[in-house]
């Protein structure tokens, strides 16, 4: 079968030939209908030969969705030929945050070296992948698994972060999203599904403000140094209740430190290594900063509820497998709109 793999650190990732995987005991075959591309991928393939944490070569693609091909003995509860879409941050199973479904937050994945797919593990962008597990999956019920594909984790993501500072989103309350991206305009359309809060979108494209203002977002403003200012000037100088950054640079997490109001939450998803000091005096008072992981089994339910009920829509860009190279050149220099996502058997 064809792979996306990443196979020389520092190197892009090759289209190659491998072998058709077979499941074991307890796995599920798919066919893989959809992959989606993410920043993620670059964070891991940036990163120093000392510092890389994965055996190579590494299938890439932590966001999947396929039709069964075979179940390995043991599987129950679906049948070759059922739609599904795959829980990317899988654990163990039996500590206690994977007992409640939170097995993001797993105690022993480390230990039993237990990776997502495309993060460790071999991922989605691929004719064909292993599913570890049947609780792993999630059944589409006749979504669009190309449109539904990066809710794995561009939905299920900022869900999960959204729903820690939903008690404060009350009627004139304002939420502020920092990047506009694959992850943001997801979380615009959830705020708005979810919350009153009137959203402010930043982002450094005008392509994804107005894609951003496309979805719902009540203001934009470009993300610069002046971001934080132009925020407070649009909440009559309270600043943002919540505050939610996709990027997570340096300069982004100051501007959230900038422009959260008092008893705030401050939020960072993204992964570009910035931080925020926090102490007294540093913040206004009582703001919570949190740095929360993907999100659990049964919040991807919650996102697909959302997606059939027509409150969530990803803006996608689709590429052949044969351009699946090109779909992460074009993430990294900033030209995809929305989310990329591969099709291995289109």
């Amino acid at each position: 079968m064809k792979a996306l793999q990443y196979r020389t650190i520092g190197a892009a990732p090759e289209l190659v030939t491998v072998p058709d995987p077979e499941p074991g005991p307890g796995q599920v075959l798919l066919k893989v209908t959809a992959a989606g591309v993410c920043h993620s991928d670059i964070a891991v393939m940036s990163w120093p030969e000392k510092d890389f944490p994965y055996p190579l070569p590494l299938t890439l693609g932590h966001e999947g969705a396929g039709t069964i091909a075979a179940l390995g003995d043991g599987v129950t509860g679906f049948a070759v030929g059922d739609s599904v879409a795959v829980y990317g941050p899988w654990g163990c199973g039996a500590c206690p945050p994977c007992a409640g479904g939170r097995e993001n937050y797993c105690l022993r994945a480390g230990e039993l070296n237990i990776f997502p797919p495309g993060l460790g593990a071999p991922g989605a962008i691929a004719e064909y992948m292993i599913v570890d597990d049947a609780r792993h999956l999630e059944p589409l019920d006749g979504l669009d698994p190309v449109e539904t594909v990066p809710l794995t984790d561009a939905g299920l993501t900022p869900y999960h972060a959204i729903k820690r500072s939903l008690p404060k989103l009350v009627p004139g309350s304002t939420a502020v999203v920092i990047g506009a991206g694959g992850l943001g305009h997801v979380a615009i359309q959830l705020l708005r599904a979810l919350s009153p809060a009137r959203v402010i979108a930043l982002d450094v494209s005008e392509d994804k403000l107005e894609l951003a203002r496309t979805v719902g977002a009540h203001e934009t403003v470009i993300s610069d140094a002046a971001a934080a200012g132009r925020a407070r000037e649009l909440t009559d100088g309270r600043g943002a209740t919540a505050v939610f950054d996709f990027v997570g640079a340096t300069p982004t997490t100051a501007t959230a430190a900038g422009c959260v109001a008092m008893e705030g939450d401050i939020t960072i998803i993204g992964i570009a290594g910035g931080t925020v000091p926090v102490g007294f005096g540093v913040l206004p008072f009582e703001v919570n900063v949190m740095a929360p992981y993907w999100g659990s089994r049964e919040e991807l339910h919650e996102v697909l509820d959302l997606a059939r009920a027509g409150s969530v829509k990803v803006h996608v860009e689709t590429f052949g497998m044969a351009d699946a190279p090109l779909a992460y050149e074009r993430l990294h220099s900033g030209k995809i709109n929305g989310r990329a996502v591969i099709l291995p058997n289109g």
